[in-house]
């Protein structure tokens, strides 16, 4: 984008929304990120990433606020009187296996906090005809659930979900559809397939997995390794979002001005073959623990990006073994911050 934007980001002290708050920044747009900081994990995490982020803070082209998305009003007070033209909603409970744990969460964060971003845009919408731009949210690669057919396409259907979180996230693009329907927002929905890389989040395999190889306590492989994944790093993440966000849908006859897009790498890899580049990039072998398959699990997620190559022209690019070096080069710092 060569035009600058004011940009709502919410969960920027996220792992993709602290990492896309940099780029925009750096890209010279004003930003404004919200985030509950909640301690779903290490809250120190998410300062860290926030203190990256001050400079800008000091140079007054990035405000945050500490705003939890199910309280409407603070949401909207502090969006209207900052007047986004474009707005990226990555907030959400994230996590699989969490949502057997705690599936309150998820109901709140990812249905309520979506139908309060999307409330928003409509009022925005009303009053504003032409400020708001683009609404562009997360979305993941859980939707596809028990697909077979593989790679997965944005025109599969996604009704069979495998967990409470895929279902929140597969109604986030039913919500977001309608209301484009009914009140002309555009907006597209980001599903993201297995994004790491610095930075990154400690529920996730290569913080899990990069710990336990380090103290030579063995890692845990789902279905005795045999699993696939499309690992997508969050530099190119980050780049699919920027390109996308001039991207913007219109609206065909009956179709409302929403899409979806896979954002993945179209490259699935074999956990074993993961967890032994990740043991390379940490110079350490690991020690393998060989588990069973939980309900939670799909066996293969793997993305057709030709739709988003279609758009702009650029898809994910970064084979594993580069995105798991620069991991590493960040992680052995990190952890040993934090262990003395």
């Amino acid at each position: 984008m060569t035009h600058k934007e004011r940009i709502f980001v919410t969960g920027a002290a996220g792992f993709i929304g602290a990492a896309l708050c940099q780029r925009l920044l750096a890209d010279g747009h004003t930003v404004l990120g919200i985030d509950s900081l909640n301690d779903y994990y290490d809250p120190n995490l998410k300062a860290a990433r926030l203190v990256n982020l001050s400079e800008h803070s000091e140079q007054q082209n990035f405000t945050f606020a500490k705003i939890d998305l199910t309280d409407a009003v603070a949401l909207n007070t502090t969006v209207r009187d900052f007047a986004p033209t474009i707005m990226v909603h990555l907030a959400a409970q994230a996590g699989v296996r969490y949502s057997l744990q705690n599936p309150h969460s998820y109901v709140q964060s990812n249905l309520v906090g979506h139908f309060n971003i999307l409330e928003l845009c409509r009022s925005i919408q009303s009053d504003s005809p032409d400020q708001l731009k683009h609404l562009l949210y997360a979305s993941s690669s859980s939707v596809y659930g028990g697909n077979t057919k593989v790679p997965f396409s944005e025109a599969d259907k996604v009704d069979n979900a495998y967990s409470l979180y895929a279902a929140t996230k597969a109604s986030n693009e039913l919500m977001t559809n309608s209301y484009s329907h009914l009140f002309g927002i555009p907006a597209s929905g980001l599903r993201f397939f297995t994004v790491y890389g610095p930075w990154g989040r400690p529920d996730m395999s290569p913080m899990l997995f990069a710990e336990r190889i380090l103290k030579g306590e063995p890692v845990r492989l789902f279905n005795k390794g045999d699993l696939w994944r499309d690992f997508t790093y969050v530099a190119d993440i980050v780049e699919a979002i920027v390109r996308l966000m001039p991207a913007v849908p219109s609206r065909e006859q009956e179709k409302p001005a929403h899409d979806v897009y896979n954002l993945g790498n179209q490259n699935p890899v074999q956990l074993f073959e993961y967890v032994d580049l990740l043991g390379e990039a940490l110079g350490k072998e690991p020690v393998l623990d060989l588990a069973e398959w939980p309900p939670t699990e799909v066996y293969k997620t793997y993305a057709d990006t030709s739709k988003l190559q279609a758009k702009v022209g650029w898809a994910p690019e970064t084979s594993l073994k580069d995105g798991l070096s620069q991991f590493a080069a960040w992680y052995v710092p990190w952890y040993e911050s934090q262990h003395g």
